[in-house]
């Protein structure tokens, strides 16, 4: 049985969860075209989520992804916090803000049990994860009521150590790809490789199915990850333009002008390495920086600059996440989106 069968979709055709960006309405839509839509749930209450969730499934009944982080939560460091703060301190003169003001606190937590137990009564088809896999306990709740579990890879070792712990499929993430990178055995960025190198990689070392992200907004880069042996393809990007999403107006801007060719890592906005379009505090800081604290606690003291900045229309401190071919982000239904993929399928 293929894993389009094993998901009961029409399409082999995966709506990349993008936290921040999206919520039911694009899930739904990509659903009702044939694909598997996705609701990201890591910045949702569990309140939150279960309300998003039952506007799912009033309206479809088809199969659903959700997703969580599984990172595991930082300590603050008062040392590095000082040090990020310094570095910001001139862009707070700028706006008149008070950097003292910042909380220590961020909004990303990993997948728990409280998350579980909301999730639990609606049982949903599959449960993916970004950074592993939660605890086992975890995972076998999410297990007992029938979900596929799926994960993401971004390299040949995180492919086997997902596979060997119980992962139904692994998303092999390419360097493309927008927003945050999945890798979870190492941080060496210099491990990360682009999907048409990793994706045959993976295929040949694991025995679950893979489904190709990176990179992928069109037919013929269907019709490629195909041909390298995935399953299914995961597309976010491209996406993102699409009426049925939630970007904000300065995010929507960027991804259809020419700052959307250029893009890079940085962990500027989070304290983990993400792929977005190459801002102001990105040029003028650098896109990787030592100072910025560990992933998700360097987003609490950049929050206030991306208000103050929005506020005047600029995009200047916003995560703009972005792939690397945002050439098909258009202004599109979500539905002509998919139709357009699936014109790479084989015939």
């Amino acid at each position: 049985m293929t894993l389009t069968e094993q998901l009961g979709i029409g399409v082999p055709i995966l709506q990349a969860p993008m936290a921040g960006a999206q919520g039911s309405e694009l899930a739904i839509a990509v659903s009702r075209a044939g694909g598997l839509g996705a609701l990201p749930c890591a910045m949702l209450s569990p309140e939150a989520m279960a309300e998003e969730f039952q506007a799912i499934r009033n309206a479809i009944s088809g199969p659903v992804n959700v997703n969580f982080f599984c990172h595991t939560q930082p300590s603050p460091d008062p040392e590095r916090q000082a040090r990020w703060h310094e570095s910001l301190a001139p862009w707070y003169a700028e706006f008149g803000l008070d950097i003292e003001a910042v909380p220590a606190g961020a909004g990303r937590r990993p997948f728990d049990h409280a998350a579980c137990d909301a999730l639990e009564p609606f049982r949903p088809e599959v449960v993916s994860f970004h950074f592993g896999l939660p605890a086992p306990e975890l995972l076998a709740r999410v297990k007992a009521w029938g979900a596929l579990v799926f994960s993401t890879a971004t390299t040949v070792e995180e492919a086997r150590w997902l596979e060997a712990r119980g992962a139904d499929a692994v998303i092999a993430q390419g360097l493309e790809a927008g927003g945050h990178r999945g890798l979870f055995l190492t941080e060496d960025l210099t491990t990360q490789m682009g999907t048409l190198a990793l994706l045959p990689q993976i295929r040949e070392a694991v025995d679950v199915p893979v489904i190709a992200a990176g990179g992928i907004a069109e037919a013929r880069g269907m019709t490629a990850a195909l041909a390298l042996g995935a399953e299914a393809v995961q597309v976010g990007t491209a996406f993102l333009c699409c009426p049925e999403s939630r970007v904000s107006a300065i995010h929507r801007r960027a991804l259809m002008s020419e700052a959307a060719r250029h893009t890079a890592l940085t962990n500027l906005y989070s304290g983990r390495p993400a792929r977005g379009i190459v801002t102001r505090l990105m040029r003028e800081l650098g896109p990787i920086s030592e100072a910025a604290p560990s992933f998700p606690l360097a987003t609490a003291a950049i929050a206030p600059l991306r208000a103050a900045a929005e506020a005047r229309g600029l995009g200047d401190f916003s995560p703009l996440w972005a792939g690397q071919n945002a050439s098909h982000c258009r202004e599109v239904p979500a539905g002509e989106v998919i139709a357009e993929l699936a014109r790479g399928l084989p015939r």
